[in-house]
């Protein structure tokens, strides 16, 4: 990974300088409240380290979709009363992100204080990357932080325009990412085993593609693993399987062949004959034996179990996506068994483990094993695309 900037390349006093940070505020809401402050939180020791030096810390993010045009209900003064709690400090709502209104306020911040600019993506400029645009921002700044890995798969004025027209440097937030997913996929100590999971092989051809060519161990689970089984000659029943894919997966298995890359699929499944929790006819069965009337939705336990022993021969371990339908039980025990395993093995100290997207994550927490991960990465895009070899524009912005 080419070398970026940190926050540790800065003066370590910053009075009188002021900082666009940009980070991702587009918190889930209800009932005008935040019902997850995971990306908030995430954000706070790179806002709270620029105050303590001195900075005027000036907020951009996005909320929601606005396409380019004002909607009281996407304002980011929605999300300031959140913002103040996660921080303990009050926040300047500032109702413009450029012109003479914006600077105005910015002038009144004192040393430490915080502002927030409204939605960037009221403006069209925002996605667009509209070069004016970015320069009526960057005027309003001394230098540029990029704290939102989540969005810097978007060329958009902030993410990519801002880094070009100012001094930048990756937040705390940001150089954690990079760092961890450096140490996952960029420069990996090997053997290297990943897992992907998820519903459909179509969604993440791209990923299985990439991983192919880079992993040693390459673990497929979730609905997608009845493609590969069907693509091997299995009859998988009524299970979700993406019949037309069957001969784009014997191609991933020839890559994979080629470049020393074992794949794994199920052996042994939990079967039953209708999607449901505990169903009566559960069961769990070799896969040369699932009933036409059968669906798969679970790895089985023998399965589960080899797969461990894989991942106690490895150094590094990347994971997309559950092994089975784990929010419905007991379709949920080999994702659970695995990820103890995975922890387990990190807490040992002889594993390095990266996990993201937003069904991991909650596999995770729901394994109980989410503090004991080397590193989990609540990006969903932007993480995807990172799996699949992709350039992200935020991040190259700061690297180049």
């Amino acid at each position: 990974m080419s070398a970026f900037k940190t926050l540790d390349d800065l003066p370590q006093d910053l009075t009188g300088q002021r900082a666009l940070v940009r980070v991702d505020l587009n918190l889930p809401m209800k009932d005008g409240r935040a019902t997850d402050l995971t990306r908030a939180r995430a954000v706070a020791p790179t806002i709270l380290e620029l105050s303590q030096r001195g900075a005027k810390v000036l907020l951009l993010a996005h909320f929601g979709r606005p396409k380019g045009e004002r909607h009281s209900t996407l304002s980011l003064s929605e999300v300031l009363g959140e913002m103040e709690g996660v921080l303990d400090k009050e926040i300047m709502f500032i109702s413009e992100i450029h012109g003479p209104v914006c600077a105005q306020a910015i002038d009144i911040l004192g040393p430490g204080d915080i502002g927030i600019l409204e939605n960037t993506r009221f403006w069209p400029g925002e996605e667009a990357n509209d070069p004016e645009f970015a320069k009526a921002i960057a005027a309003n700044g001394d230098f540029y932080v990029n704290d939102a890995f989540s969005a810097s798969h978007r060329a958009h004025a902030t993410t990519v325009g801002l880094a070009k027209l100012l001094p930048a440097y990756a937040g705390r937030s940001m150089e954690k990412e990079l760092k961890a997913l450096d140490a996952a996929l960029g420069n990996p100590t090997p053997p290297v085993a990943a897992v992907v999971g998820g519903a459909k092989v179509s969604t993440k051809l791209a990923v299985l593609e990439n991983l192919s060519r880079k992993v040693q161990h390459l673990i497929i689970g979730g609905g997608m693993a009845n493609t590969f089984l069907a693509a091997n000659g299995v009859d998988v029943g009524k299970s979700l399987c993406e019949h037309d894919l069957t001969d784009t997966v014997k191609d991933i298995l020839a890559a994979a062949d080629e470049a020393g890359c074992t794949v794994h699929l199920p052996y042994d499944v939990v079967v039953a004959k209708e999607f449901a929790a505990n169903p009566p006819s559960l069961r769990t069965c070799n896969v040369h034996e699932v009933a036409a009337d059968e669906m798969i939705l679970d790895v089985g336990p023998q399965a589960a179990e080899a797969l461990g022993d894989v991942l106690k021969t490895c150094a590094t371990l990347v994971w997309n996506g559950p092994l089975g339908a784990f929010e419905t039980p007991p379709f949920d025990e080999a994702t659970v068994a695995l990820a103890k395993t995975a922890a387990a093995l990190t807490q040992d100290g002889s594993l390095v483990s990266v996990a993201g997207g937003g069904d991991t994550v909650a596999a995770m927490v729901h394994a109980g094993v989410a503090d004991d991960i080397t590193y989990i990465s609540t990006a969903g895009g932007a993480f995807l695309e990172w799996m699949e070899g992709k350039e992200l524009p935020g991040v190259a912005a700061l690297t180049s």
